[in-house]
């Protein structure tokens, strides 16, 4: 592309528009310089914009740039391209090559960036820049997993939320993909904003035995003695302990409290596993570590007064936790249990002591730690199915939570396996869990009926697959339509329509809104019950549940969906001060 450099001596500035996007040339000071006429903030055309002392400042939202190089003084603008230019017998030449040597080092370089500075806009363009630019998507989880495990002096919501977007990424489109990593990424910028850097800790120069380092991260916990705690877990990461061996040895300080944080820390625990387990487990010693400090400091249920009175709940379990373990079956592949559904059921009874003999019951008959924590998942998702809307809307967090730590024990169970023939941590946290669920009862009187029991019929509701789907995310769209958002998953698995597209639904509803973390917990844990179940009707209880919760947190701002738009059609070369092609 070429030029007269007289005309630009005049003018001071030009746009030079052909097959490539709008190039501005300015001549400042005696030298020329070209750069990319739109705004890398949010596209607006810079030429409109004003140049002092070899600064160019865009006049949209004042972002300011250093001509030569094109680099931003402002961290939530962005860097914007320059071209080569070449001064030949008084005609300027400018070699018109868009992109980045490397775009994907580029883009991962901001997102660091955004993630240090906690800028949605520039985390978001640089998810989307390197999904464009072929970086698998588990790499950008693994760089927001690892931002977070060192910049935050323990795990936090956004870690938890990056985990469970992450487990849900198979069965999201591309699209949503990008709003999922964006999501993530953005709430573990959040969690780091001001917070003090990880403080790494060392191993043990000694290589206990497993069950020593089990019996001593129990007595670390106990005493709340977070610094023993972490070198003793990092200790048995650098011994080589397998993750269900790490799992069952956290399991067992984990449940020195009952119940504790009120289900947020096994949660925790649980999803860090997770998260090795997407982003790879050589990154165990970074990750692992940083659970310690919330389950050292977790306030446990046996210092609240409802799990002591009028029954003291604690001694029932301790009790009944000394009995399990010697019952359990020591080949558990033998059996084949199958009364995980009538056993949810007698978990939701209003007699502590009947619920625990209904768990001896099972485990006498060959149930094992995950057939129990099978059966208290779907007992926990009914409690949510069945949520009363008499309650105060606070209430829902309590149904949440249960629900939520039993699917975090579950998966915890199926991890550890046989890798263990010590039951007790098991036991414990199997009763912790029937416990709490047996204190949330309350919130069912009166149940809310579950959709097509009783005789009730749907057929006032649409059919058509795609018509379901919008009906369901209008509900979505307007307060109050809980028992609206319940027929109309109902519907679409009466009709035997595709669950796999009822979920993306689900998800979809989730990453369009602001939604807090426990929607995200909420979704992720009914879509992993739900594959447990599948097309069963206990499979259909739980993600009316699902649709219940989400339909009750719904609808937000969806500024954050605004924001990720944003940054979609700008690295797509959109310009954001016009108005969309109709």
């Amino acid at each position: 592309m070429q030029g007269p450099l007289d005309e630009l001596k005049a003018k001071g500035r030009l746009v030079v528009h052909g097959a490539h996007r709008p190039i501005l040339v300015v001549h400042d000071r005696g030298r020329v310089f070209a750069l990319d006429n739109r705004c890398p903030h949010m596209g607006f055309p810079l030429d409109r914009g004003s140049v002092e002392d070899g600064i160019l400042t865009c006049h949209w939202h004042h972002a300011r740039f250093d001509l030569e190089s094109g680099c931003t003084f402002d961290l939530w603008a962005d860097d914007t391209p320059t071209f080569p230019v070449e001064l030949r017998n008084g005609e300027v030449w400018v070699k018109t090559t868009f992109g980045h040597a490397d775009p994907a080092m580029h883009w991962r370089q901001r997102l660091s960036d955004g993630l240090a500075h906690d800028i949605g806009l520039v985390i978001a363009k640089a998810v989307q820049g390197q999904l464009a630019a072929g970086v698998p998507k588990f790499e950008v989880v693994r760089q927001a997993a690892l931002f977070g495990a060192h910049n935050r002096d323990g795990w936090g919501v956004g870690l938890t939320i990056l985990t469970a977007l992450g487990n849900l990424m198979p069965a999201l489109p591309e699209d949503e993909a990008y709003l999922a990593l964006f999501h993530g990424a953005r709430r573990v910028a959040a969690d780091c904003d001001g917070q003090p850097p990880r403080r790494e800790r060392a191993p043990l120069g000694s290589r206990p035995e497993a069950a020593t380092l089990k019996r001593w991260l129990r007595r670390w916990t106990k005493v709340r003695h977070r610094e023993a705690a972490e070198r003793t877990l990092l200790t048995a990461i650098a011994e080589g302990l397998s993750p269900a061996v790490l799992a069952d040895t956290l399991l067992a300080a984990e449940t020195e409290r009952a119940f504790a944080d009120g289900g947020h820390s096994l949660d925790f625990i649980n999803k860090a596993f997770e998260c090795l387990d997407l982003i790879g487990w050589e990154h165990a010693s970074s990750l692992l570590p940083t659970i310690v400090g919330g389950m050292v400091a977790a306030r446990g249920a046996e210092e609240s007064t409802e799990w002591r009175q009028p029954v003291d709940l604690v001694a029932l379990c301790d009790e009944a936790a000394g009995q399990l373990p010697k019952l359990f079956t020591e080949d558990p592949g033998a059996h084949g249990w199958p009364h995980h559904a009538a056993l949810a059921r007698e978990l939701l009874g209003d007699d502590p002591v009947a619920i625990v003999e209904a768990i001896k019951a099972a485990v006498n008959h060959g149930a094992v730690p995950t057939d129990l924590g099978r059966s208290l998942a779907y007992g926990a998702a009914l409690r949510v199915a069945r949520f009363g809307n008499a309650n105060e809307h606070a209430d829902w967090e309590t149904a949440h939570h249960v629900f939520t730590h039993a699917n975090a024990l579950c998966q915890m169970l199926g991890r550890i396996g046989i890798a263990t023939n010590d039951h007790l941590a098991a036991a414990r946290a199997l009763l912790h869990s029937a416990m709490a669920l047996y204190l949330t009862r309350y919130l069912n009187v009166p149940p809310a009926r579950i959709p097509g029991e009783g005789g009730e019929r749907l057929e006032d509701l649409p059919a058509n697959e795609e018509a379901i789907r919008t009906a369901l995310l209008d509900a979505f769209d307007r307060q109050r339509q809980v028992d609206l958002a319940a027929k109309l998953v109902a519907r679409h698995l009466e009709l035997g329509h595709s669950p796999q597209a009822l979920i993306a639904t689900l998800a979809h509803a989730v990453l369009r809104e602001d939604a807090g973390f426990h929607a995200y917990q909420m979704l992720e844990a009914g879509v992993r019950q739900f594959a447990v179940w599948g097309g069963a009707d206990e499979g259909r209880h739980i993600l009316i549940a699902v649709a219940r919760y989400l339909a009750a947190h719904s609808p937000t701002e969806r500024a954050a969906l605004q924001t990720a738009d944003m940054a979609r059609r700008l690295v797509r070369g959109g310009e954001l001060h016009q108005a969309r092609a109709s």
